[in-house]
């Protein structure tokens, strides 16, 4: 990852909003664009969506001879997720990348991709998200007024940590008290699964893992690292259990607004750099698996047959199935193989 530093990405996810958007080049200031679009997101500066964000930017201002400037406010800076979805939809912001499960509280089959235990590597996101799949979701945001790029950014896959048994099979599962986000899908899933699990704010994990108000937790490796989970729990399992990533949403006035030419542009610089990105994240992913380990947490891959014949068995993929719709689900199981 050029000019990446993995220890300041993970110093600057805990660091206060900047001031203002990112600074960019100085060519951007020889003459004024004809069109300025303002980009919100919820990661630090330094993150690789924001590092290769900043890069399609540049290229952006640069093949659109300076007519096109892309104005990028990490951070948190513009509100958090509900606000910038609300403002990308209003025009206040013209993009805005936020997580499917985000997305879903507007278009709900944006959430199907955090179906639990729906894919088992990446081989299979990027076939669907690039696919079938991919174009339902955006079919239907474009409906709730919501242009999108056909490229999806990575956000990871989702991991469970425990301070008192690995999680080998579902049946490990029983009776946890696990601590998840506000997310009706996934608290679904893990009450599918047997486990006991609890919304908490992620600013009270720590502790309520230290004190046992919880047994275990889940995140992305990333989180688990910056926020020092090894501290209060002793294994670490590659559940792979939902995995999330960032859509780039667009307001769709101001999209139409713009001349086919920038329209291509901008597309394509957007969706090279979301590949550029992919890689980013799959190698901190790769890191965090070692850096964990060298801090004492027990790293084990359990398979996902079991958890899928207990969720299967509890009626959770019969649900979710007809909530997203039969075509929706047909798609998903195009790239995942038969679950529901």
């Amino acid at each position: 990852m050029t000019n990446l530093k993995r220890r300041a990405l993970m110093r600057a996810t805990a660091a206060a909003p900047l001031a203002g958007a990112l600074a960019f080049p100085a060519i951007a200031r020889a003459a004024a664009p004809q069109h300025v679009f303002k980009y919100g997101n919820n990661l630090p500066l330094t993150h690789p969506l924001n590092v290769r964000a900043q890069e399609a930017a540049n290229q952006i201002h640069e093949a659109s001879k300076g007519r096109m400037q892309i104005q990028i406010f990490p951070n948190n800076q513009l509100g958090g997720d509900t606000d910038m979805l609300a403002q990308v939809r209003s025009g206040g912001i013209q993009m805005f990348t936020p997580s499917g499960l985000v997305v879903s509280t507007l278009v709900p089959v944006a959430a199907i991709n955090a179906v639990g235990f729906a894919f088992a590597d990446y081989h299979q996101v990027w076939a669907a998200m690039d696919g079938k799949l991919g174009a339902n979701v955006r079919a239907a945001m474009a409906k709730a007024g919501l242009a999108s790029f056909a490229r999806m950014w990575d956000n990871g896959f989702r991991q469970t940590t425990t301070g008192t048994v690995p999680i080998d099979s579902a049946a490990n599962m029983r009776g946890l008290k696990i601590r998840v986000p506000v997310s009706p899908l996934s608290i679904d899933m893990f009450k599918g699964l047997g486990a006991s699990p609890t919304s908490l704010e992620f600013s009270e994990v720590y502790s309520s893992l230290q004190t046992h108000i919880v047994d275990a937790q889940e995140n992305p490796l990333s989180i688990v690292e910056v926020a020092k989970l090894y501290e209060v729990q002793k294994y670490c399992s590659l559940t792979n259990h939902i995995w999330d990533g960032f859509w780039f949403v667009l307001n769709q006035r101001a999209w139409q607004g713009l001349p086919k030419d920038l329209q291509q542009i901008t597309e394509d610089a957007f969706n090279e750099a979301a590949l550029k990105q992919r890689a980013d994240v799959l190698k901190l992913n790769d890191d965090a698996v070692t850096y964990l380990r060298g801090k004492g947490l027990k790293i084990n891959h359990p398979a996902p047959d079991s958890f899928r014949a207990t969720l299967r068995q509890s009626g959770f993929y019969a649900k979710w199935k007809a909530r997203f719709g039969e075509q929706a689900w047909a798609s998903l199981e195009q790239y995942t193989g038969k679950l529901a």
